[in-house]
């Protein structure tokens, strides 16, 4: 194990259990980084007051119970512990971990079987910058949790089914299947169903027309069966093109869209009723999760079949529950799906918390998304006051990113292949580098900077080292130290490339990619200081050696951390 805070906070931890008795053993060291040391353990200032001791006497036992440490401890101030570790264990582990194919990060055991739902677009239309979000930051999660050893169930829970359907379909007959498949594969869905809805409003034959499609497709009619397949098909050729640009891991087996749960919603509320969870008010069958109230304080009821016998989102997400505990055997589940949603969630697992479809051991967490805002602080929409296509919105990225390599001599595929990277890498980097619960602004010419915390500053950084291995005529996969970080520029980076283990475990266990963001981006920064400062090419031997050496490690965590939050890495720029 090489994580600095890892290794400090199970030695505090062991100090802790010796000074004071095992059961102080749990008790969080709080290490964190320090300007005054390398570390800073607070934890004898929270224990003070249960062990009723001054936190400075409290800190002076447990430097003294520190015993063979790899560093030197001192008590400051009311009671901190300043920790700074010795330069040899430093230059030690940051060899071991350019040597470790994993970089330091473990294997989690034991192992968990992970949902993870997200992207989510409706079949009806096509996607929009409102997709964006959930699905890189889905991406993102499901990388990092399968590189920490962990079974990951993708789950993309399109809109595939209801009452819409029976008017797509006559539409779709109207038009022509060849006509209606083109135009679904050419990602203009909004348009297909804004079509279909003006018939529908204007036309009362095919207004009854659509609403006995809807009967015979929910009825397992074989003719209406095949014009839905024949819609879904052309539409998922469309979302996977989209997903192709994007570079994110759902594929066709991941779909796990509402009909696949169309047979279970009527067990779901045979089995509600049976325990006497579901009752009937004002002729809707509803649940009543207990802590769930209104404004004026009745209680908030879960409808799971609305009056006219038709079911809504709450069967279907019970159903999903069910499926996910009971038939793909989740340990633990994420969805990562708009924070307007955060009310039905609740109550969702809460009801099946009730029902005993959601055990205690089992984890549902809703991983809220926030909306991404135009410069004006509104909802981003277009001009006309529509939603941004995430077609158009990406193709935008790629036009401004070749523009901003347009003069770097690069022949016409070259640039291409560039572009898309640093585009792409752009829209995604901005969005997973901002707290997925938090809004924020679509800005394309601060994401297209090639300066501060973004993405192309991020994959120049990468091309950057890659450029000193040529000039050097060496391959970084070559590399391997030892690490000597003589200098204070060295050791600062090699110390806080160790962190790199925590980091990963956070985004895991926290479902926040944008920590990984700000820790890429510090350890690009501490290079450029390194780069600055320590002559590589220049350098001769064995110092030559270890800097080319923690070039190679600074490419590999940049490289990895990249690529877990699905960010891809041009060779050059």
């Amino acid at each position: 194990m090489t994580d600095p805070q890892i290794v400090l906070t199970e030695r505090v931890s062991q100090a802790l259990a010796s000074a004071f008795g095992p059961e102080y053993a749990d008790a969080d060291p709080l290490i964190r980084p320090s300007q005054f040391a390398d570390f800073q353990a607070n934890v004898a200032m929270s224990l003070a007051k249960r062990l009723r001791r001054a936190p400075r006497e409290v800190a002076q036992e447990i430097a003294g119970q520190l015993g063979d440490f790899p560093g030197t401890v001192e008590v400051s101030g009311p009671g901190f512990l300043n920790i700074t570790l010795d330069d040899s264990w430093i230059a030690t582990e940051a060899s071991g971990m350019l040597a470790d194919a994993r970089l330091g990060v473990a294997q989690a055991t034991p192992p968990q079987r992970v949902v993870v739902d997200y992207s989510a677009p409706n079949a009806a239309k096509e996607m929009h910058v409102g997709h964006l979000r959930s699905t890189v930051v889905g991406d993102s999660l499901a990388r990092t949790l399968e590189h920490l050893g962990h079974t990951v169930i993708r789950q993309n829970h399109i809109g595939d089914w209801g009452t819409p359907f029976g008017m797509l379909i006559e539409h779709l007959l109207d038009i022509g299947e060849e006509a209606a498949v083109a135009q679904l594969e050419a990602g203009q869905g909004t348009e297909f169903y804004q079509a279909a809805r003006a018939k529908f409003d204007a036309d009362e034959s095919f207004r009854v027309r659509s609403r006995s499609r809807v009967t015979t497709l929910q009825s397992g009619d074989p003719e209406t069966l095949r014009l839905w397949h024949v819609f879904m098909d052309a539409t998922i050729r469309y979302f996977e093109k989209i997903y192709g640009v994007l570079g994110v891991t759902l594929t066709h087996d991941d779909i796990a869209g509402e009909s696949m749960y169309n047979p279970m919603l009527q067990q779901v509320c045979d089995d509600l009723e049976a325990a006497g969870l579901a009752v009937v008010s004002d002729g809707a069958l509803c649940v009543f999760p207990p802590g769930f109230t209104g404004a004026d304080d009745r209680p908030l009821p879960l409808i799971v079949r609305k009056s006219d016998g038709g079911y809504g989102y709450a069967t279907t997400d019970l159903a999903a529950v069910r499926h996910r505990v009971d038939d793909l055997k989740a340990d633990r589940a994420l969805y990562v799906v708009g924070g307007d949603q955060a009310l039905h969630f609740r109550m969702v697992f809460a009801a099946a918390r009730q029902a005993g479809w959601l055990p205690d051991t089992v984890s549902f967490e809703h991983v809220q998304i926030g909306m991404v805002l135009g410069k004006d602080g509104k909802r981003f929409k277009t001009r006309s006051g529509e939603s941004v296509k995430l077609s158009d919105l990406l193709d935008e990225a790629v036009e401004r990113a070749s523009a901003a390599i347009a003069d770097r001599g690069y022949d016409e595929a070259t640039r291409r292949e560039i572009a898309h990277a640093v585009g792409i890498g752009a829209v995604k980097y901005a969005d997973l580098s901002v707290s997925h619960d938090s809004e924020y602004v679509f800005d394309f010419d601060r994401m297209i900077a090639f300066n501060g915390n973004t993405g192309p500053y991020m994959q120049y950084a990468t091309a950057r080292i890659r450029s000193i291995f040529r000039k050097a005529e060496a391959d970084p996969s070559s590399a391997t130290g030892p690490i000597r970080p003589d200098h204070p520029a060295e050791r600062a980076l090699a110390l806080r490339l160790l962190g790199f283990e925590s980091v990963v475990r956070q985004v895991g266990e926290l479902c926040e990619p944008h920590r990984l963001c700000a820790y890429l981006f510090e350890i690009a920064s501490l290079f450029s200081t390194f780069y600055e400062e320590c002559p590589v090419l220049r350098a001769e031997g064995e110092v030559r050696q270890s800097r080319l050496a923690l070039c190679a490690l600074t490419l590999r965590v940049l490289e990895t951390g990249l690529d877990l939050l699905g960010v891809p890495v041009p060779e050059r720029m």
